[in-house]
């Protein structure tokens, strides 16, 4: 029978991951410690801390004291609307101990890792038009060939109203650290390990008043685009648009509104120990959303429209926040200690950054 280990928010800020049955648990639980030792000297696992979620020990509740759980930060927390992906690195997801029976249930689960790398367990998106997410299992993945990993690894990327190239190059500048740690080690090779990606959904926005021609030039907005005096407010997009009652356009935002996290579990069973299975809390009242999605052509002439795109798809990069992105390794069941680069980790990240950086200059 498939037991099914949730991850648990916790109001401290943390998730509760609970240990899976040895020998997977207590190794997962025996990584953490020695990552997080706080006698540890060791410069290669002091940086390693950077890319994993921190690590808090364990947690057992009161009435079921035999029941561990991990400790760990939730990453997601400090997003308003968390886009997340999980994806499974390296060419091997079955480790150097497993029966033939295990590697054989692992390879045809996805006999494409090998050649790709990585695989796409689950993803979660935030469409800006609906202000709802759409969420892929690892079905969706495992579905994904040579040929369509591309778009398939695009999805999570796109927000209903453009490509978010500005989280995409975030994403490659964080894997490219990740594998420049993975080329100067030779301790410990991973298994069936992840990266979790997350970026911010909303348009929390900035305001710029394009009455401020010096800034308007400085910045880049294209001249004429509206009129002087309208305030455009951005960050990284906001593709909607809404006219107020003057008739000038603004574009609509999300102020703060008080944060409600997506409660995420992951669904362990002995198929599969790394299901994606996202379930979201969604909070009505106060949303902008709601009211502004339509654009009307009365008061958009032809051409703004992919003016606008412009602007906010294709800002200069100066102009635009740093994108709020994440990418952390998570899932360290069958991490193992050895004497020799992690080479089918490597060529998972290789393969990842290239795909992406496709995806970037198409």
């Amino acid at each position: 029978n498939a037991s099914l280990l949730g991850i648990l928010q916790h109001p401290d800020g943390t998730v509760l991951k609970q240990l899976q049955p040895p020998p997977r648990g207590p190794r997962e639980q025996e990584f953490y410690n020695k990552v997080y030792d706080s006698d540890c000297c060791d410069s290669i696992l002091l940086e390693l801390r950077e890319y994993l979620p921190k690590y808090f020990g364990v947690w057992s509740p009161p009435t079921a004291p035999n029941d561990t759980y991990l400790k760990l930060e939730d990453v997601t927390r400090k997003f308003t609307k968390p886009c997340i992906m999980d994806v499974k690195i390296g060419q091997k997801s079955y480790d150097p101990y497993a029966s033939a029976e295990k590697i054989q249930q692992q390879v045809s689960k996805y006999p494409l890792m090998e050649e790709i790398g990585f695989l796409v367990l689950g993803m979660r998106v935030y469409h800006v038009s609906s202000d709802s997410y759409e969420t892929q299992n690892q079905h969706y993945g495992r579905s994904l060939t040579k040929e369509t990993v591309k778009d398939g690894i695009s999805k999570f990327f796109h927000n209903g109203y453009c490509l978010r190239k500005d989280a995409i190059a975030a994403s490659i500048q964080k894997i490219e650290k990740i594998l420049e740690w993975f080329e100067g080690q030779k301790q410990l090779n991973f298994y069936a390990s992840s990266l979790l990606f997350v970026y911010e959904g909303s348009c929390q926005a900035t305001t710029v008043r394009l009455s401020d021609v010096t800034l308007a030039e400085k910045k880049g907005v294209p001249k004429g685009l509206l009129s002087s005096g309208d305030i455009l407010e951005y960050n990284n997009n906001i593709h909607v648009i809404n006219s107020t009652e003057n008739g000038k356009i603004e574009a609509s935002v999300s102020k703060g509104l008080s944060k409600f996290y997506a409660l995420h579990k992951k669904a362990y069973s002995k198929r599969h120990h790394s299901q994606l299975s996202l379930k979201v809390e969604n909070l009505e009242q106060g949303n902008v959303w709601k009211s502004s999605t339509c654009i009307t052509q009365e008061h958009l002439n032809g051409n703004v429209i992919p003016q606008l795109e412009k602007v906010f798809c294709h800002m200069p990069a100066e102009i635009k926040e740093s994108a709020n992105v994440e990418v952390r390794m998570i899932d360290f069941a069958h991490v193992f200690p050895s004497n020799t680069k992690d080479e089918g980790y490597i060529y998972g990240l290789k393969n990842l950054i290239t795909v992406l950086k496709n995806i970037l200059d198409n």
